[in-house]
């Protein structure tokens, strides 16, 4: 009988720990931003960097391509730059400083993104830094990927080797 009892109460002390036990702790992987995509994304300045991704056709060359999320709700918000980072050096092709408007969301896909070239690849990780007009930069590795699927047609630099789109005569 004492056995009985103890068997009970153990099972008793089991069942009513076992919320406790089971659950995750503080900061559940739930509550976290997460978007399962090629993309990076970087949240860490006014403007979210969402998306991010260098599309490429070949070796070398490619577009940067992301979306760009103003977080104020007031005032517009520029991105004047971008450019390597960490000792990797890209060249980037001319481009405008492209204009959030408050509280709105650029997406350089749409607006052919900004060309990029230097010693990468598809699958590999490229340090870049983008510099805001309010003196924010945000410094992320950015993944190339291929242009195809949902990225065909996004590659529109110039192919190293290739002669550029407009004559210098």
């Amino acid at each position: 009988m004492h056995l009985r009892r103890s068997t009970a109460l153990a099972l008793g002390a089991l069942l009513l720990a076992t919320p406790a036990l089971t659950a995750c702790g503080f900061n559940y992987a739930t509550d976290r931003d997460y978007t399962p995509a090629a993309g990076v994304n970087n949240r860490d300045a006014k403007v979210d960097v969402l998306g991010a991704v260098i599309v490429s056709k070949q070796d070398g060359s490619g577009t940067f391509i992301a979306s760009l999320s103003n977080n104020d709700q007031e005032h517009e918000a520029t991105v004047d730059s971008l450019a390597g980072a960490e000792g990797n050096t890209i060249q980037v092709g001319d481009f405008s400083a492209i204009t959030i408007p408050p509280g709105g969301l650029v997406n350089l896909a749409d607006k052919g993104g900004v060309p990029v070239s230097g010693d990468f690849k598809a699958g590999e990780f490229v340090p870049v830094t983008l510099s805001f007009g309010d003196g924010e930069r945000v410094v992320m590795k950015v993944p190339v990927v291929l242009d195809e699927g949902i990225y065909d047609g996004l590659d529109t630099s110039t192919p190293s080797g290739s002669p550029s789109a407009s004559p210098t005569e």
